[in-house]
Formats: C-alpha cells, structure tokens, sequence
C-alpha cells in the first residue's frame, strides 16, 4: 500500500488538513474559541448595563431640577400657606415675585451691583489677607499655630455686633460694608491655608531635604502646590459668607443695596418686593460661587484626576 493511500486517523483533539494543505482547527479549538468569543447573552447584559448608567447619570442630573420645579409649583398651588398657615402677604407665590421682579429690574440691577461690589471687594480683601497670615504663619508652625487659632475667633463675633463697629469706623458708605466681609472671610482663608500649608507627608519633606532644597524653593515646589486645594476651599467657603456679610451690613446705615432694599420694604410690608431682593441676592451668590468652582475646575485638574484614581 502505497503512502498516498494511508488514510489519517480522525481525532477529535487535534487539526486535520484542508484541501489545500492548511491546518484546520479540530472540535477542542472549536470548543475554546466558543468558550472566549462573547456570546448574544453577554453582548446584551453589556447594552443593558450601559442604557441603565446612562439612565441613571441623566436622573442624577435632571433630579435637582425636577425637585426645584416641584417645589416651586406646590408653592405656586400655595400647599405651604395651607401647611404654615400663611396668607398671601406673608409669603407671595413665585408668579408675584417674578411680577415684582419685571416691574422693579432697573433698581434691582442696580442693587445687585452695588452689593456685588461689596461682596467681591470683600471677599478678595479678606481673602488675601487670610492667605497671607496663614502663609506667614507656615514658617513657624508651633507658634503660628496658636495665632490662626486667635485669628480664628474673628469667626465668633456676630454680624449684627460688627457692622456698627465698621460703619462708626468707615462711616455709612461702600467701605464699611467691604471691612463686614474683609473680616468675617479673613479666618476662613487663614485656617484653611494654613491645614494645607502644614499638613504634608514627611517622606516628601525628607526628599526635598535630601536634595538639599532651599526654604524658598520648599515653599513653592512643596508647599503651595499641595496646599492649592485648601486655598480653593477656603475662597469657596468666603464666597458665600461674603454675601451674608454684605446683605446684613447692609442692614445699618445704608443708602443702597439689596440687603437695604429688602429691610426696608419688609417695614413697608412689600413682600412681593422683598422676596424679589432675596431672589436675586441668590442667583448672585450662585454666580460668583460657581465662577470659583469653576476656577477650580480649570486649574486643579491634576487634584481632580488624582482623587479619582484614589
């Protein structure tokens, strides 16, 4: 019998030949290929998973809007006057108040700007001298300690005990108002800075020491960078103190504003109106505070991305 005629033996586990001489897989590399190819049902958990975080990110941010619209219509159907026992002078409903708001927008434009100005004149005041004590107090972290707790007492004082102090000292004008907010946003920023500032992992002092790094080039290639997120705190934390500063500091004395405006329809009983001074005082704080988130955002991305990958 010649060796053309030799028939192979089958196997199941091995390749037989093609007609062209070419290897073709046997049933156990079928089976294996079967095993690790996705199957229909794996394909379709894999869409299913996806549609429903996709649902599931869409209601994460539809949800606070639909909450507010909630809310604002069980307002409009007066649900809370009937569940405070309110009359409609006391509380107006959102349609009056947007009324007010059309009939009055020139002078509350202009309030909002005048009150803007003592918010972020303030702010950037108390802000920086914050920043500066704290940075002063770094380099002497024993003592410095001790002082941005001092410093931190400026937060126990009231409002309503500091304003008359500033408008006796400043006089009833724009500065008096920005010296209420210079100093209730001081200690924030101090003692924020100054966590940050301090509170660094020893090998990365030990590093720098071992590559013989001055205090200068220790502050601003150690020190500032890992203390950037406490900064972005503490401005976060001045900007919506800075508006209750500057609306009750406006409360004493005062010529111009919202918190002006809004004290003084209150004694008129021009609700409508002084709701209206309260909206808008609102959206301006929402503004500026996400002008610094977005600040943030834009410059701390590294602090972003590494927290996530924590």
């Amino acid at each position: 019998m010649s060796e053309g005629s030799i028939l192979q033996p089958k196997s199941d586990e091995g390749t037989i030949s093609g007609a062209a001489g070419q290897p073709l897989p046997g049933k156990r590399e079928w089976r294996q290929r079967a095993e690790h190819s996705p199957s229909t049902t794996d394909r379709s958990r894999t869409g299913t998973q996806l549609v429903g975080k996709m649902m599931g990110m869409l209601l994460r941010s539809l949800l606070p809007w639909l909450a507010g619209a909630l809310f604002l219509t069980l307002w409009q159907m007066r649900f809370f006057h009937v569940l405070l026992s309110l009359e409609d002078y006391q509380l107006p409903v959102p349609s009056a108040i947007a009324a007010s708001i059309r009939d009055n927008a020139e002078m509350l434009f202009r309030y909002a700007i005048y009150s803007g100005t003592e918010m972020l004149g303030g702010f950037l005041i108390g802000s920086l001298l914050g920043a500066l004590a704290a940075i002063g107090a770094s380099f002497f972290p024993n003592s410095g300690r001790a002082a941005v707790t001092v410093l931190s007492a400026l937060n126990a004082v009231p409002i309503v005990a500091l304003a008359p102090i500033m408008n006796n000292w400043f006089g009833d004008g724009i500065w008096s108002r920005i010296a209420v907010v210079s100093v209730i946003t001081t200690a924030a920023m101090a003692v924020s800075l100054f966590k940050g500032l301090t509170s660094i992992q020893p090998q990365y002092e030990e590093l720098l020491g071992s590559l013989a790094a001055s205090r200068k080039q220790f502050f601003w290639k150690l020190r500032m960078p890992h203390a950037m997120p406490s900064l972005f705190a503490g401005l976060k934390i001045n900007m919506s103190t800075s508006i209750i500063g500057a609306i009750v500091g406006e409360f004493f004395i005062a010529s111009q504003g919202l918190g002006y405006l809004l004290s003084d329809q209150i004694r008129l009983a021009n609700m409508p109106l002084a709701w209206s001074c309260i909206v808008i005082a609102a959206i301006l704080g929402i503004v500026l505070y996400e002008t610094v988130v977005l600040a943030e955002k834009r410059l701390l991305h590294w602090s972003r991305a590494h927290t996530s990958a924590q």
